[in-house]
């Protein structure tokens, strides 16, 4: 049975700021660094046995460092993990979003440019198909938060998810033939002291 290892990217600058980073290359900042080297630590200890990025920067550094902590193991960057494109909304905070285009600005996300759930999913989903048919069993994805989130909707329907992914959170679903299951969400005990 394949078990994923979702990553979140860390911290950025923009996090902090709450702007819509989307396919812009943001780099981490030195808080994202120190949060990549203690995810690192601790799934050096879990047996994975590859890891797979998106290339945009913040989530290549993050995989780079965890990498660090794993040399044995293969690191490979894939375009289709690369987080849900915003358009015209990336680089924008929620304030400045209602103040251009009203509270209802979502309704409304094709007008901007944004790429769709369904788009986004389809991505991940013929991602997901190749990684079935490689013969590691634990595998590490180092992404995004909306493209975690999303996915997790798709391959665990049912299931609601409703805290914001956290800057390095782990979370983890074994593929299963009838029903994937969602064993690890959101956990961020590697950045907590004795963690």
């Amino acid at each position: 049975m394949k078990k994923i290892g979702f990553v979140r990217h860390g911290v950025t600058a923009w996090n902090k700021e709450r702007r819509w980073q989307g396919t812009v290359d943001i780099p981490l900042d030195e808080e994202g660094i120190q949060e990549a080297h203690l995810v690192g630590e601790r799934l050096a200890g879990e047996n994975w046995q590859i890891i797979y990025a998106s290339p945009l920067l913040r989530a290549r550094r993050t995989a780079e460092i965890i990498h660090g902590a794993m040399p044995d193991i293969d690191l490979r960057f894939d375009d289709r993990l690369m987080e849900v494109s915003g358009g015209k909304v990336e680089g924008t905070t929620e304030d400045e979003r209602v103040q251009m285009w009203g509270a209802d600005w979502r309704t409304r996300s094709a007008e901007y440019g944004m790429e769709t759930d369904e788009d986004m999913i389809s991505r991940g989903m013929a991602f997901l198909d190749d990684i079935r048919k490689q013969p590691e069993e634990r595998v590490l994805v180092v992404t995004h938060g909306g493209f975690i989130a999303r996915m997790l909707s798709a391959l665990t329907p049912g299931r609601k998810y409703t805290e914001r992914l956290l800057n390095t959170s782990v979370t983890e679903v074994e593929l299963q033939e009838e029903c994937n299951l969602c064993t690890l969400y959101n956990c961020t005990r590697h950045l907590t002291p004795g963690g």
